[in-house]
């Protein structure tokens, strides 16, 4: 008798956002045909017993080819990015593309799908860069790409090449609540930025820890009640990208509380990584691999996070996986870079790391319940960013996008494991109990137990509903 299904995931517990029960898994098409126990044989069958089984990772920030300015190279493009991406129990990602000063928006979407196209392991959309807002892009460009699927913007408060001025944030934010997208903005002051390098360097303390002097929180958290108010004036969602400590939280908990809609994300190394770290062995710029912005904090700082992880405040985890090299010109460690933590490439390597972090520090240790890990890493990304419920959940009718995990398998984390473009991982020698094991993208098994399996250019690229989805989100 011929089989009835393609793939038939058998003996595991599911876990969703709202439910944890043990069933099989039928699969068709690439899409999820049913839900019970001893359903009937598929031509492959996986036996998934002692293993969770979860909704593929969704990671909605990650910057992949991305330009960074004369000199510097980004350490993963398409490929090697979604290559680790998958290998850290992810089966979509949402990276942006960039438009560059005196680029048309449209032209830099074409640019990015360039990149993409045949390249990517994972299905992917694309958040649109605004840093130059001009009447041609906003009254023609941002419209009509919102209609085609690209319905969420990010917008930045800092980087002498991005930055906006808060008449065109305005202007950014009317557009999205006129068409329904979702903008997300990188909440730093800039001009307070500017002014603590400058006095830095001129009391000579240009090593990468003091990038972190120059962002204390309290130009976060001026930047993101800035950003509050300006979405209150136009009354639309924002969300405010990778909250770092208690200050900027504060500020969007204040906002909660007056009925205005703000969305949060935080990131791993808000977990595990400290200011501490920057310090590294100053001659020799170790401490470089773990400059990113907003920078890691202390202790305090962590606890917060997590507060905010428990309660709510945070909607979604990402990794904002931002690679470079450290042993390369083009890197952490170019020239111009040992001369001052002013110019040491920006971010830090953290797609394959994401998942593992959270389900360790968080379900394997009692902070969080394994339903909630699912809503932080998948269910509310897809909600927040219209791909839900094609994405985000295992449901019938759904892309079989699902990941297999062993709840309590100890790993250390190493470089190899990573499967990026980078030569480092800044959470290297961190044990962790829990692990994917086996991707499945669409009913295609695509990475398992430590290897790809698939080859590249197996994502496709996904054209996103409107972000109206937000209010489903937690």
């Amino acid at each position: 008798m011929k089989p009835q299904y393609d793939l038939v995931i058998r003996g595991g517990t599911v876990a969703t956002a709202a439910d944890l029960f043990a069933c099989d898994i039928a699969i068709a098409g690439g899409k999820v045909v049913a839900l019970g126990p001893d359903l009937p044989s598929g031509t492959e069958e996986i036996n998934a017993a002692g293993l969770l089984v979860l909704p593929g990772g969704i990671d909605s920030h990650v910057h992949l080819d991305q330009y960074q300015g004369e000199g510097i190279v980004m350490a993963d493009g398409f490929e090697t990015g979604s290559r680790s991406a998958a290998a850290g129990g992810n089966t979509c990602i949402v990276p942006y593309a960039l438009q560059r000063k005196g680029q048309s928006l449209r032209e830099a979407v074409a640019d990015y799908h360039a990149k993409a196209d045949g390249n990517s392991l994972l299905d992917y959309g694309f958040h649109l860069i605004i840093s130059d807002p001009t009447a041609a892009v906003l009254g023609q460009e941002l419209p009509a790409l919102i209609a085609d699927g690209y319905t969420s913007v990010k917008i930045f408060m800092t980087y002498d090449d991005l930055v906006l001025k808060d008449r065109e944030i305005l202007e950014v934010l009317s557009i999205a609540r006129q068409y329904g997208a979702m903008v997300m903005i990188h909440a730093e002051g800039y001009d307070q930025i500017k002014f603590l390098t400058d006095k830095l360097e001129q009391a000579g303390k240009t090593a990468p820890y003091y990038h972190a002097e120059a962002r204390p929180q309290l130009v976060e958290r001026e930047a993101t009640h800035r950003a509050i108010a300006h979405a209150e004036l136009v009354d639309v969602p924002v969300m405010i990208v990778h909250v770092s400590g208690k200050e900027a939280m504060e500020q969007i908990e204040w906002a909660r509380a007056r009925g205005i809609k703000v969305y949060a994300e935080t990131c791993p190394q808000y977990l595990v990584l400290t200011a501490d770290h920057l310090k590294g062995l100053n001659m020799d710029h170790s401490g470089a691999k773990y400059v990113c912005s907003p920078p890691p904090r202390d202790h305090a700082s962590q606890e917060a996070i997590w507060r905010g992880i428990v309660n709510g405040t945070f909607q979604t985890f990402s990794s904002d996986h931002c690679p470079f090299r450290y042993e390369d010109a083009a890197g952490k460690s170019s020239p111009k870079g040992r001369t001052s933590f002013r110019w040491v490439p920006n971010g830090i390597p953290g797609v394959a790391a994401r998942m593992p972090i959270l389900f360790s520090e968080g379900v394997a240790k009692g902070r969080i319940s394994l339903q909630r890990f699912v809503e932080l890493t998948s269910t509310n990304h897809a909600k927040l960013f219209g791909m839900y419920p094609a994405k985000g959940t295992i449901a019938i009718g759904s892309d079989a996008d699902i990941t297999l995990w062993d709840p309590d398998k100890k790993v250390t984390m190493t470089q190899s494991l990573m499967h990026h473009g980078s030569d480092y991982t800044p959470y290297e020698g961190l044990e962790v109990t829990g692990w994917p094991v086996t991707t499945i993208l669409r009913g295609e098994v695509i990475f398992d137990h430590g290897h790809p399996v698939m080859p590249k250019g197996f994502g496709r690229f996904i054209s996103r509903g409107l972000a109206g989805a937000v209010a489903g989100a937690s």
